[in-house]
C-alpha cells in the first residue's frame, strides 16, 4: 500500500491549488502530521476545513483520521514515514558519504542514555531560562537549538551575541537556569575555564559534543554525543541536528500543553506578519 507522501507526489500535478497548499505544507511538516487534526491543518495551510476533507477523499482516506491511524500505525513499528527504497549503492562517494552519515546515525542513537536524556528534556522545560553557547562551528548549531526550543517555551537566550564577551551574561546565570554548551571540535580555548566556572557555580550544564571529547565530558551534569565523522576533510554535523530535532521534540512532548498553544500562537502571528510565504 502506497504512503501518504507516494500518494501527494503521484497526484500533486492533478490537486488543485488549494489541495497542492495543504500539500506543500504536508511535505514541509511530516514529522508533525500526527499531531495536527483536520481544522488545525486547514488553518496552518491557509485553506478551508472542506478542503482538507476532499483532499484525503481523493487520496484514498475515507477520512482524516484514517491517514492519522495509519501514520500512527507505521511509526509505532518502526517503520520510516516516508519512502526510502533507492538506497544509495556502489563506492562512489555519495555512496561512502550516505554509508557514513548512517553510520555517525546509529552510533549516536545506540549509545544514548535513556535515562539521562530524560533528565535532560526535564532541566530544560523547568529551566527558568535557558543559555545556548556555541562558537565557530558550533554557533550555527547553538542558533538551530535555540530556533528549536523557542517553539516550545520562552527565555531561550544564545551567547556570546556577536561582537561580545561573555562575563557579562554568566554573572547573572543562577542554578535555576540551564545552559548548554556546543563543544564541537575544534574548540576555543575559552571553552573548559567556562565550564569549569559554571560547574564551580553549580550551575546546571549540559554538553553536547563529539564522543572523543573526553576532555570536557567529566564538566558537566549531563553529556550527549553526536559523531562528526565524515569522508571528507570537512566534519559533518547532520548527526548533531538529528539530536537537536530529537531534543526538541522531547521538549514539545514534555511541555504539551503549553507547546502547541505557544506553536499555534507563533504561527497566528506569521501570518499577521506576513513573515513567510505560504508555498
Amino acid at each position: 500500500m502506497k504512503q501518504l507522501d507516494e500518494r501527494l507526489r503521484e497526484h500533486y500535478s492533478q490537486l488543485s491549488p488549494q489541495e497542492q497548499r495543504i500539500a506543500d505544507f504536508v511535505f514541509d511538516h511530516f514529522d508533525d502530521l500526527i499531531s495536527y487534526n483536520s481544522a488545525e491543518l486547514a488553518r496552518l495551510s491557509g485553506v478551508s476545513k472542506a478542503t482538507v476533507s476532499r483532499l484525503f477523499k481523493r487520496l484514498g482516506y475515507e477520512k482524516y483520521k484514517d491517514m492519522r491511524d495509519e501514520l500512527r500505525i507505521l511509526r509505532q513499528s518502526g517503520m520510516p514515514l516516508t519512502d526510502n527504497r533507492d538506497a544509495v549503492q556502489g563506492n562512489t562517494l555519495l555512496a561512502r558519504h550516505y554509508k557514513q552519515e548512517m553510520a555517525n546515525l546509529t552510533q549516536w542513537i545506540n549509545n544514548i542514555d535513556a535515562r539521562q536524556f530524560a533528565e535532560v528534556v526535564s532541566a530544560m522545560a523547568q529551566a527558568r531560562r535557558v543559555f545556548i553557547i556555541g562558537m565557530r562551528n558550533a554557533y550555527p548549531v547553538a542558533l538551530h537549538l535555540r530556533q528549536q526550543l523557542l517553539q516550545a517555551r520562552q527565555q531561550v537566550h544564545i551567547l556570546p551575541q556577536p561582537g561580545q564577551t561573555l562575563a557579562e551574561e554568566l554573572v547573572d546565570i543562577t542554578p535555576d537556569d540551564l545552559v548548554i554548551v556546543m563543544a564541537f571540535r575544534r574548540r576555543p580555548r575559552l571553552i573548559r575555564p567556562l565550564m569549569q566556572q559554571l560547574q564551580q557555580s553549580e550551575i546546571p550544564l549540559l554538553v553536547l559534543c563529539e564522543p572523543q571529547a573526553q576532555s570536557v565530558l567529566n564538566l558537566a551534569r549531563w553529556q550527549l554525543c553526536a559523531p562528526l565523522d565524515s569522508v571528507s576533510a570537512f566534519d559533518s554535523y547532520s548527526s548533531a541536528m538529528s539530536l537537536i530535532n530529537l531534543l526538541a521534540n522531547a521538549l514539545l512532548h514534555e511541555l504539551l500543553t503549553e507547546g502547541r498553544q505557544r506553536i499555534h500562537q507563533i504561527a497566528h502571528l506569521y501570518q499577521q506578519l506576513d513573515e513567510l510565504e505560504q508555498r
